[in-house]
């Protein structure tokens, strides 16, 4: 299986039928989709102006989309390689059961859906690198009141998000599901209280 480094010298490939080069960055995604496969794509054919399902896409264009992942990917592997330093410093000092920040880390080991977006079409504009840039800097902060991409105060907690975990707080501003370490006790209850309301208003 081919890894991202040789799919993204696949895009880059002048020689390659356009359709491949296309399908190649698709592929990507399943490397590295900091939204999720679907909405990353949305988000790098809206950003990029490339056709959802135009088989023979400006060139100059993909190349662009590619540029903009592969700057995300950067980021995110800086982070990975911090976070990695850190574990086997605790490790080390007879720290061996990793907390509830590390179990949300462990599931987005790689950067998919780090920044996951429940609704592929409602997703954060700004490029990929500074979204996450972002992120990275509330992960290494105190936990905060609002959203750490897009500052919105409005979060809600759902209970029926598309895949593990299956509930948690999602922005209804730039559309993420807003990891919970990043997030005060006061701030979850709030997000958790704010769909209960929702919930009784539709009732």
């Amino acid at each position: 299986m081919a890894g991202f480094r040789s799919l993204a010298r696949q895009v880059r490939d002048p020689r390659s039928d356009l359709a491949l080069r296309r399908y190649s960055l698709r592929k990507c995604l399943e490397r590295f989709a900091p939204y999720g496969h679907r909405a990353t794509w949305d988000h790098l054919c809206v950003r990029h102006g490339i056709g959802p399902e135009d088989r023979s896409p400006d060139p100059a264009r993909l190349m662009r989309a590619l540029d903009e992942l592969e700057a995300a990917r950067a980021v995110w592997l800086g982070y990975e390689a911090g976070f990695a330093e850190r574990r086997r410093r605790e490790k080390y000092d007879g720290l061996r059961r990793p907390g509830t920040f590390d179990d949300w880390h462990r599931r987005t080991w790689g950067g998919h859906g780090v920044a996951r977006c429940e609704d592929p079409a409602v997703h954060p504009w700004e490029p990929l690198a500074e979204v996450l840039r972002r992120l990275i800097t509330a992960l290494e902060a105190e936990p905060g009141t609002v959203c750490p991409v897009c500052a919105g105060a409005e979060i809600r907690w759902r209970q029926d998000l598309g895949c593990a975990p299956w509930s948690g707080p999602v922005c209804t501003g730039c559309g993420i599901v807003v990891p919970q370490p990043v997030l005060t006790p006061g701030a979850l209850a709030k997000a958790r209280g704010a769909r209960r309301r929702d919930l009784a208003s539709v009732a």
